[in-house]
């Protein structure tokens, strides 16, 4: 009886020694899954830009405004102004509202959507879905520009054909290198505030009051204040960018937006990831 007894437990003793052990969840083999390949990182950050209503139709925008601003110049500007600078001129200013609006967006909707906790979860290294989002970002208002650029040009021929004057293609192309670069910089702007603020509404009222609201105050200053005159190209952004879209750069003005660069994109943004890197995501 003893040995009958005891024989379930001495199966399943032998059974508990000869299991396998545990296999984790997702892999057959035990072994760590793979992290997933940056490529794709990037890939769902990209369609993510466009996956919402509002998204969409401000990805939309881009082009329309760019038609847009492209037809108010044939429909209304003299014959003498039909230029490529003018169609240039007219597709800059909405471009540079819009990109950087974009980019912000892209990582405050993280915070905003409440999305963030799951993103975080798949890709738990934060710093590669901030450099994920940064990059399409970029990418985006790149092609954006050049798209710009070729509704400008197609303008530009359209214009001066219904007004029977010549065709003048009075920008360079390495101004529109600058004009494009002015741009994706407003843009990093934009990126930077998202990270930094984690806020749509902040983030978008900030950019404002950065873009409308401190370039006269500060212009005011440099013309009242002689002090202010000569440290203005070594501390205005917004000044120091905007020279770009004037044409090539000498030495000093590069060094300028290089060191206001650094001052207002670059410390700010780096202060920004490391706030988004320890904090609690909910």
């Amino acid at each position: 009886m003893t040995s009958t007894s005891s024989l379930p437990g001495t199966i399943v003793a032998g059974a508990a020694r000869t299991a396998a052990p545990p296999v984790r969840l997702g892999s057959r083999t035990g072994t760590p899954p793979a992290a997933i390949p940056f490529a794709r990182v990037a890939r769902t950050e990209l369609r993510k830009m466009f996956d919402t209503r509002s998204g969409f139709w401000l990805m939309a925008s881009i082009a329309l405004t760019a038609l847009l601003a492209t037809g108010a110049v044939i429909a209304f500007a003299p014959d003498r102004a039909l230029t490529y600078s003018t169609f240039a001129t007219a597709f800059g200013f909405p471009m540079a509202v819009v990109l950087p609006i974009i980019a912000l967006l892209s990582v405050t909707g993280e915070w905003s959507q409440r999305s963030g906790l799951s993103t975080f979860t798949i890709v738990p290294h934060r710093g590669r879905v901030l450099l994920a989002k940064g990059l399409v970002s970029v990418a985006v208002g790149i092609v954006s520009m050049l798209l710009a650029c070729v509704i400008g040009a197609a303008g530009n021929l359209v214009g001066t054909a219904i007004a029977g004057v010549d065709t003048v293609w009075d920008v360079s192309m390495g101004d529109l290198a600058d004009i494009i670069l002015a741009n994706v910089l407003g843009l990093v702007l934009g990126f930077m505030l998202g990270v930094l603020l984690r806020s749509s509404a902040g983030a978008i009222v900030a950019y404002f009051v950065y873009s409308l609201v401190l370039p006269p105050l500060a212009g005011l200053l440099a013309a009242s204040q002689g002090w202010f005159h000569d440290l203005q190209p070594w501390v205005d952004f917004n000044y120091a960018q905007s020279a770009l879209f004037d044409g090539s750069l000498s030495t000093a003005q590069w060094e300028h937006l290089a060191v206001t660069a650094a001052l207002w994109l670059v410390a700010p943004l780096v202060v920004g990831v490391r706030v988004v890197m320890r904090s609690e995501v909910q």
